[in-house]
Parts: C-alpha cells; sequence; structure tokens
C-alpha cells in the first residue's frame, strides 16, 4: 500500500459523531441528511464508485474496519466478517469499508445507474428505513486534512501542511472521490490494480482561486491503485499560484464545494 492511500485510509475510517431520533425502537436509524460524500460530507452528493458515509444510530453491533484479508481475488466485501451490516443500492449491495453503531462508511457500487435509488441499510436481518436517494452521475469532492484545508501530499507521498506548504511549480497530490466513470471501466467491487484515467477526462478542471490550472499541469486524474473509490489529481502547481488558493475540482458541470484551500508559499 502506497503512502499516500494510508492517508487517505486514515481520513476514510475515522469514526464521526451523529444521532437520529424517531426512527423504530431498536432499528438502524439514518436519514437522507445524514448520508453524504465520504470526502466533503455533503449531504446527497453520491455517485458510482465514491465513497459515502451514513450516520446514524443502530447501525451496527461491533465496530470494524476493513483489512486486507477480507478483499478476497482483489474484490472489496459487502459485509465485513461478522458485523452483520449490508447497504444496497436498489437492491445491490455496495462494498463495505467501516461499521460502527453510528457510523458505516461504503463504496456505491460502480456500476449503479445515475438517477432516483432506493438504498436501505441492513443489521442481521432488521431493515433501517428505505429511502430514495439521487445517484449522481459525477460528485467530485477533495478530501480534507482538517475542515477547510485540502488532502495534499507531493510526489514522494510527504504531506502538504500549513507548516510545510507546497512551492509553486512543485508537483502535489489531490486526493478525492466521486470523479465518475474511468476507461477502461473498473467491474464490480473490483480494486484496481493500476492507474486508470478517468473518463471524462476532457471536462475536468482544478480551479485555483476558481482559475483553471492549465491542461498541460494535470499530469494524471484517475483511480488511485489498491484503493476503490479514490481518485488521486497529479498537478504541477502554476508559477503564479497565490498563496493558499482555495481549490476546486470539477467535472463539466458538476463541481467540489467552497472553502477549501491548499497550503502554497511562494
Amino acid at each position: 500500500m502506497s503512502p499516500g492511500v494510508r492517508i487517505i485510509l486514515m481520513v476514510c475510517l475515522a469514526p464521526g459523531l451523529f444521532a437520529e431520533d424517531g426512527c423504530k425502537l431498536g432499528a438502524p436509524c439514518y436519514t437522507l441528511a445524514g448520508t453524504v460524500n465520504g470526502a466533503s460530507f455533503e449531504a446527497g452528493a453520491l455517485a458510482p464508485n465514491t465513497l459515502v458515509s451514513i450516520f446514524g444510530t443502530n447501525l451496527s453491533f461491533v465496530t470494524k474496519a476493513i483489512s486486507f484479508d477480507d478483499v478476497a481475488g482483489g474484490v472489496l466485501p459487502t459485509e465485513l466478517p461478522t458485523t452483520g451490516v449490508r447497504v444496497h443500492f436498489n437492491n445491490q449491495p455496495a462494498h463495505m469499508y467501516y461499521v460502527s453503531p453510528t457510523q458505516v462508511n461504503l463504496l456505491v457500487p460502480s456500476n449503479a445507474v445515475a438517477g432516483a435509488s432506493k438504498m436501505q441499510l441492513v443489521r442481521d436481518g432488521t431493515a433501517g428505513p428505505s429511502m430514495w436517494v439521487e445517484v449522481k452521475e459525477v460528485a467530485p469532492a477533495l478530501f480534507l486534512l482538517e475542515p477547510g484545508t485540502a488532502v495534499a501530499s507531493r510526489a514522494d507521498f510527504s504531506v502538504v501542511t500549513k507548516d510545510a506548504p507546497a512551492r509553486p511549480g512543485e508537483v502535489v497530490i489531490l486526493w478525492a472521490t466521486g470523479l465518475g466513470p474511468t476507461v477502461p471501466r473498473i467491474g464490480y467491487g473490483q480494486v484496481p490494480l493500476s492507474a486508470v484515467w478517468i473518463e471524462r477526462i476532457a471536462e475536468f478542471h482544478v480551479l485555483l482561486n476558481e482559475k483553471a490550472v492549465p491542461a498541460g499541469n494535470i499530469l494524471y486524474a484517475g483511480v488511485a491503485p489498491y484503493f476503490g473509490g479514490l481518485y488521486q489529481i497529479n498537478m504541477r502547481l502554476p508559477e503564479d499560484v497565490d498563496d493558499d488558493p482555495e481549490v476546486r475540482i470539477a467535472v463539466g458541470d458538476a463541481i467540489s464545494p467552497v472553502e477549501v484551500r491548499l497550503p502554497v508559499r511562494k
């Protein structure tokens, strides 16, 4: 596993806090508002091959994160051993990364179809609410090192921070989810073993303070090998980049949330 993937693992598997009232006694309880993009935590920002978190109560009787032993034949599990927790999109199981009583992290199936999808979490045969969610074609989002700061690393996978900012002209890697299908396509539950570019690369942009980074500076935009649902953007920073610019990523008209900055110093 690369150091960059380890960075994202720490972010993806970190538990959060959320509680809901008013659900059936003892059953899993969650809402649309608590079903969020796993990078931005934006409600409803779901897409195929996108990491998602569900926050609620009674989601699981145990706490468990995925291990290497759970990935059989390069395919992600639809249920973590001993947990009894599954999440379905239109009756198709999602792939599980983490479960706990208050949070479940999962990967939306890569072959999910954009549009209305019926989502339901089931714990040991006890079903939570059946909810209609909107699965978008893409839902670009950057992982956050801390609120308002993007997860980024250098080519050697050292982390870019406020105390160790990137420099103009330096190559940095942004870590994201929700960038859509790839060429070739990734199979249902398959862990990518090599770099694969996103399909809509011609429509992909990185914006720094609302200014698009030149296409020639985008060295790669595709899946991160060995981690389902994780994308990486390898980018050479422009020489005229501002200090600590707001950074957003876009695929066509879909764009990541505002007020996320990349630590940069001249």
